[in-house]
């Protein structure tokens, strides 16, 4: 019998696909809305619990299918993604996420926003809110972590204090955010991001 796992709050009937990644050696699987860049599951590392939970609360265009149909797009999930190219694009441990200041444009930042729904939090923080003014962001600026973090690397956290708030608080609270279990893959970054001031 497969374990069983509790859908995400308001995201249950989408149409998606299957995606995974590897995560210490293990490999987990999700549900994807592509048309509109979000995460529709939780991360299932167990294939057949996978398809069972898709066929419960996923859809396709065609609409509703049974468990062999998902367990094929299951399977399908470990050698292709329609996410990205590489396989080490979405291999990850969690010694490497703590590893500090992450890098700019990664598959990994992707998943965050997408299991986040690409909130900015930042209502929550005055001081990183007027950071981010200051750099002058405004809400409809998607690239403001990436354009952060990018001269972070480059500068140093110290030399950019206004950028770094607005990324180490972006990545801390969206990974306190994330829903379901996809804290074991963003708590990691999290404390990596924290542990560099």
């Amino acid at each position: 019998m497969p374990q069983d796992f509790a859908p995400l709050p308001d995201r249950i009937g989408y149409v998606g696909g299957i995606e995974s990644l590897m995560l210490d050696g293990r490999r987990h699987y999700f549900g994807f809305d592509y048309s509109s860049d979000v995460i529709l599951t939780p991360l299932i590392d167990d294939p057949e619990a996978m398809a069972v939970f898709a066929s419960e609360y996923l859809r396709q265009t065609t609409g509703q299918h049974d468990v062999a149909y998902w367990s094929e797009l299951v399977a399908m999930s470990v050698d292709r993604s329609d996410l990205v190219g590489e396989e080490a694009d979405r291999t990850f441990t969690s010694q490497e996420l703590r590893g500090g200041v992450p890098e700019p444009g990664t598959h990994l930042l992707y998943l965050l926003g997408a299991a986040t729904e690409w909130e900015d939090w930042f209502a929550e923080a005055p001081e990183v809110a007027q950071a981010y003014e200051r750099l002058g962001f405004d809400e409809d600026d998607s690239e403001f972590l990436d354009q952060c973090l990018e001269v972070v690397r480059k500068d140093g956290v110290r030399n950019r204090p206004d950028e770094w708030a607005v990324a180490r608080y972006h990545v801390t609270m969206s990974a306190q955010h994330a829903p379901g279990n996809w804290g074991i893959l963003f708590g990691p970054l999290a404390e990596g991001v924290a542990n560099q001031d």
